[in-house]
């Protein structure tokens, strides 16, 4: 679910050269006495077909006496920004797996064999953690659901009762990824075509889930985990193999679930049933109803801060292999029900096996990539790694929960020309000059800047 680095904008800067040359994109007018000069951010074939009519129209004008210097940013506004460019993703592999062979990674070196199947492309991801980048969308969202969490669920101490790890390693076990999480060891989810391994042991972690067991068995009882996952997956706007999830996690004592329900004391959390479509077979059904109208409690109040009261919202029975019973969150969002995250009841195995027998929990996971394609109207995934100023800067905002929708750019990189030429000794005005520009390269011409200006001596 993620996408190709995209390519640096080109950079022509303004060359100084004598009269008569005509360099690269950058071009000089002359006549007896003051040159013209402009710098064209052009597209790569339309607009550089527009910039050489502008060139010919220009070099009809003589007789100059002031030199100015231009600069104009070219967009397609009709076209949707993809500024990584079109070239097909890389599929040669970082490592040919053969005997003796090591993969270093995030300063450690992992012996490869006959499982490893990273690409350098994905390989060139790791470590990048656009979550934490300040002002990136991902980033935005992230902060807002911390922001809720902290300011809703306070502990004793008037400190957050939810911890926050955003820097865990992606580089997990298999054990830690699969079999922690109760996945069986044929479960397809386990198969080389849907994941990245670094040999039979070691892999890019699938989901955040994969540090569960580690955070429970450290003795917390509630938990958010971000970070970068790994997916083997098609190529569209909707899907990469590297994006983002937040996971959350909540353990109850029966103190903790039974307080201010009369009678409580008498309730319990555990007992030896059989296990049905909605219910384990070692939780009691007060336990289990108190548990998921508390989850879905969370998750909905969750939603309301990210996307506003009034929203419509409904439940799906769902299944994974950690949960039970599973569900997925949907949304009635401009008329479109939107799956935006799974939850579900802990398996109580796998809280137990952590050393958390006397609890019972609850956790969830959302994509950050799907929640702010959604909240900012970010139409491709792949748009999430661009490195362009022209993207980023539509997020810096003074208040991370400030509307903002995303602003399309040119399905080209901006490039940068420079164009001068001399100016007529009279009936000129910057006017024309922006006509000029207008007739002939349309709508593709975002900016035209004045840069320099220059008037000979003689």
């Amino acid at each position: 679910m993620i996408s190709t680095r995209e390519p640096t904008p080109r950079n022509c800067e303004s060359r100084r050269e004598p009269p008569h040359c005509f360099h690269s994109s950058c071009i000089i007018f002359h006549s007896h006495q003051q040159c013209f000069g402009f710098q064209f951010h052009h597209l790569r074939a339309s607009a550089s077909r527009s910039f050489a009519m502008v060139c010919s129209a220009l070099s009809r004008v003589a007789h100059a006496h002031i030199c100015l210097v231009r600069r104009a940013s070219h967009v397609c506004r009709g076209h949707q920004h993809r500024a990584w460019g079109s070239r097909p993703i890389t599929s040669d592999f970082a490592a040919s797996g053969a005997p003796g062979s090591v993969l270093e990674l995030l300063g450690k070196s992992y012996p490869q064999d006959d499982h490893t199947n990273l690409t350098r492309k994905v390989l060139s991801k790791v470590g990048r953690n656009l979550y934490n980048q300040h002002h990136h969308p991902l980033w935005l969202i992230k902060e807002r659901v911390k922001e809720h969490f902290y300011k809703q669920y306070v502990g004793r101490f008037g400190t957050p009762l939810f911890s926050v790890y955003d820097d865990l390693s992606p580089v997990v076990t298999t054990w830690q990824n699969f079999d922690s999480l109760l996945i069986p060891a044929d479960h397809p989810s386990r198969k080389k075509g849907d994941n990245y391994y670094l040999n039979r042991t070691h892999m890019l972690r699938a989901h955040t889930s994969a540090h569960q067991w580690d955070l429970l068995h450290a003795g917390l009882d509630a938990f958010l985990v971000v970070g970068d996952v790994y997916r083997r997956d098609q190529i569209d706007t909707q899907h990469y193999p590297v994006f983002h999830q937040l996971e959350g996690v909540r353990l109850f004592s029966k103190h903790e679930l039974f307080a201010g329900i009369k009678d409580g004391e008498s309730l319990r959390l555990f007992e030896h049933g059989s296990r049905s479509a909605h219910k384990q077979e070692t939780h009691s059904m007060e336990a289990l109803k108190l548990i998921e109208f508390d989850l879905k409690q969370t998750l909905s109040r969750l939603v309301a801060h990210l996307f506003g009261d009034g929203l419509e919202t409904r439940w799906v029975d769902c299944y994974f292999p950690f949960t039970h019973p599973s569900f997925e969150m949907e949304i009635n969002f401009r008329g479109e029900w939107l799956e935006v995250l799974g939850c579900g009841v802990m398996e109580q195995q796998l809280v137990n096996s952590a050393g958390a027998q006397d609890r019972i929990g609850w956790a969830f996971g959302l994509g950050l990539e799907r929640l702010a394609m959604i909240l900012y109207d970010i139409p491709d995934i792949r748009l999430f790694w661009s490195e362009d100023e022209r993207f980023l800067k539509q997020f810096r905002l003074s208040d991370i929960n400030q509307k903002v929708s995303f602003q399309p750019l040119s399905k080209y990189p901006a490039m940068t020309n420079d164009i001068s030429f001399w100016l007529p000794s009279e009936n000129y005005a910057e006017i024309d000059f922006y006509d000029l520009v207008r007739n002939i390269g349309g709508d593709l011409v975002e900016k035209v800047d004045l840069i320099d200006k220059f008037e000979h001596p003689k």
